[in-house]
C-alpha cells in the first residue's frame, strides 16, 4: 500500500515568518500539535514543506528557557529541513522514515516536492492493525474449513 492512500488533507501550514503566538493559536483552533512549515513554489503555485513545528518544539524552545514568545517567528523554532515522504512511497518506507528520524508524523510529498498532505504513525499503525486482522481471520478460517472437510 502506498502512503498516498492514507494520507490526511489539507495539513495545517504556515510560513517560517509568521508569528509563533499566531503559530499555537492555530494549534488550538486546529486541534493540532504539529504544523508543517511551507514555502511557495515560483511559477507552480503549489507549497514545498521547509520544515516542521510541533508543541513539543515551542514548549523545548520556548517555555523551558524563558524566552517571551511574542518576540519569536515560526522559523526561530521550527524542526528543519522536514524529513519527507514521497506519495508514491510504501507504508513500510514511511514507517522507515519515521524510525530514522524519530518521528510520528511525517510531511508527504507529490513528484515535484509540493506538499500534499501528513501521514501519521496513528494513520500507519491503523492499516498495520486491519493487516494482521486479516492475517487472523484466514488462519482461524483455515481453522474452520478444516475442520468441516475433515471432521
Amino acid at each position: 500500500m502506498h502512503v498516498n492512500a492514507i494520507l490526511r488533507k489539507p495539513p495545517v501550514t504556515l510560513r517560517r515568518f509568521d508569528e509563533l503566538v499566531s503559530a499555537a493559536q492555530l494549534m488550538r483552533e486546529q486541534h493540532v500539535g504539529y504544523i508543517v512549515v511551507v514555502e511557495p513554489e515560483l511559477g507552480t503555485g503549489t507549497e514545498r514543506p521547509v520544515g516542521v513545528l510541533t508543541d513539543r518544539d515551542m514548549v523545548i524552545a520556548v517555555i523551558a528557557r524563558a524566552v517571551d514568545p511574542r518576540t519569536l517567528r515560526v522559523g526561530d523554532v521550527m524542526t528543519q529541513p522536514a524529513v519527507t515522504v514521497n506519495s508514491s512511497d510504501s507504508i513500510e518506507k514511511a514507517l522507515h522514515e519515521m524510525r530514522r528520524a524519530g518521528v510520528r508524523r511525517l510531511p508527504v510529498v507529490g513528484q515535484r516536492g509540493e506538499l500534499t498532505g501528513v501521514v501519521s504513525l496513528d494513520d500507519l499503525l491503523e492499516v498495520l492493525a486491519a493487516q494482521f486482522s486479516d492475517a487472523v481471520g484466514s488462519v482461524r478460517n483455515e481453522q474452520v474449513i478444516e475442520g468441516t472437510l475433515r471432521p
